[in-house]
Parts: C-alpha cells; structure tokens; sequence
C-alpha cells in the first residue's frame, strides 16, 4: 500500500486533456452514516464527558457531519462547529460544560493543513488544552475506526464510472479523510489501481489538492470534481471548475446519472451554465443551513 506525498501532485504528468478529483467518504464509499453515529459521535461524548447531553450532542453533530451545508468539513472543522452550535443552544449549555472552542477555530482558520501532525504541533507550542485533546480524540477515533469498523461497502455503479474516467480522464482522490483510513478503503477495494495519488488532509486541503495537481495544466472546463459535500462544490468554484454533486441517499441514482449524461456532458466541453445550474440546485435543496432546533425560532 503506497502512501503518497505533495510531490506526487506537485509533479503530476497529464496523460489526457481532462481531470477528474474524487471525494471518497460519502461519495465512493458508503461511510457517512456509519463513521459518524458510531464511532464519530460517541468519541466525543466519551473524551469530554457529555453524556448528559448525549441527544443534543448527537444532533448538532449529525447536523454538522451529516445533514446540513456542512456535511463533508474535516473533522477538526466539524468537532469546532459542533461545539459552536452546542454552546449556542440552551438545553445543551444549560445541562453541561461544553469546551470553549476558541483555540480550535484559530487552528481550523489558519490555513494549514487540518491533520493530526499539524494540530499536535500547534498544541505543543501553544499548550491549548482544546488542541490536545482533540488530537488525542483524532488518534483514538483512527485507532477505533481502524480496528473496529465494518468494511464499508462501495456504491452500486462506482467502480464502472472509474473505469470509464480512466479510460478518458486523469483521475486522483481529492478527500478530507485521514490517510490512514482513506488509503485502506483504496486498496482493500482494489480501486485504487483507477487512480494516480490519493490525496488526503496531510497533503492540505482540496484546494491545495487541485492547485498542485490540475490547475496549470488543464483548463478549468476540462476540470470535474466529483463530491458529496457543499465543501466539494466550494472548492470547483473556487477554482472554476465542473462540479457534478453525489447527492446524499441518492447515491446510486447520481452515479447513474453521471454515466449516462454528467460524464459525457463534462467530456464535450465541460458543463453548460444551466446543466451546473441544475445539479446545483437539486444538491443544495438537500442540505440546510440552519438547525433542525433554530428553524421555529
């Protein structure tokens, strides 16, 4: 199993005139549900002692996680914003001692890579306490999920739409999940042989990703990422590029669609202003933005 480095995407050969970045949580592999209300949710409830908050632990956090215009932040961005949310919400705040989240949002907004390397050093040299002890849930929640967790299944349709991509496209995985579980789920499926580097958080962000690896080298219309997350769909617009959403519980009925229409619109120049509209549109009626408990406010 090779791990791979900023050099892989910084040195990155073209092959075709067309590049594709792939999510993988959520998008590839069947993993949201799962990862988080087994092993993401309950690791925070155990390490800061929130049982007696357990409900509105587990909402804001499946909210965060899962079901809102966050679904798809890295894992130190959503613990920070769950946090957020539960010290903004009186039947949390009122019931237990939510940690002060203030030192993380600095790491979160710093613009270094989001890994466990990077939040360990920043709490050495600080001595936040919130640092460390998110690094210590990051290192434990790897250890769980590791040893654990069930082998997630991959989508209906996935490896069919990766071997018609390779055949016409350069492909790479561009994800927010930990090296140590992203490279497990690639090779144990035997899909990583469909792409050229799997990139994950120690390499930076997906930006960072697409930057090293596509952007001098392809046009932005000849550039598709494929995701879950409105993360996903910030980054193609931050670079410019096609944006082709998995929408969540519908995932099969995406990749069907991305063989029968997305990819070969994406092929024949790239996506139309109203066909992006589209997709858009249908992603972004599936996530909200505002709480299930603030919306009757």
């Amino acid at each position: 199993m090779r791990e791979f480095t900023k050099d892989d995407l910084i040195n990155f050969l073209p092959r075709f005139d067309t590049f594709v970045g792939i999510d993988s949580d959520g998008c590839v592999f069947d993993t949201m549900e799962i990862k988080q209300k087994d092993f993401f949710h309950p690791a925070i409830i155990r390490h800061w002692g929130l049982e007696a908050i357990e409900p509105q632990v587990r909402a804001a956090a499946e909210f965060t996680y899962l079901y809102s215009t966050y679904r798809g932040l890295n894992r130190f961005l959503g613990l920070c914003k769950t946090f957020e949310l539960l010290r903004d919400w009186p039947d949390a705040r009122d019931h237990a001692t939510i940690p002060d989240p203030a030192d993380l949002r600095v790491f979160c907004d710093s613009g270094q890579a989001l890994s466990n390397r990077t939040i360990k050093a920043e709490a050495d040299q600080t001595g936040s306490k919130i640092l460390k002890e998110a690094y210590n849930w990051s290192v434990q929640l790897n250890i769980d999920i590791d040893t654990k967790m069930p082998d997630p299944p991959v989508f209906e349709g996935v490896e069919t739409a990766l071997q018609k991509i390779q055949q016409n496209s350069d492909a790479i995985v561009i994800s927010q999940t930990q090296a140590i579980a992203l490279l497990k789920d690639w090779y144990r499926d035997n899909l990583a042989k469909y792409v050229s580097v799997i990139a994950g958080p120690e390499l930076g962000n997906k930006v960072d990703h697409f930057t090293m690896a596509a952007v001098d080298r392809y046009p932005a219309n000849r550039i598709l990422m494929i995701g879950d997350a409105p993360g996903d769909m910030a980054t193609a617009q931050t670079i410019g590029c096609n944006f082709y959403p998995i929408n969540p519980g519908k995932e099969v009925e995406s990749w069907q669609r991305f063989m029968d229409e997305g990819y070969g619109n994406f092929l024949n120049g790239g996506f139309g202003i109203e066909y992006q509209q589209q997709l858009i549109t249908e992603f972004k009626a599936l996530l909200p933005g505002t709480p299930p408990w603030k919306q009757d406010q």
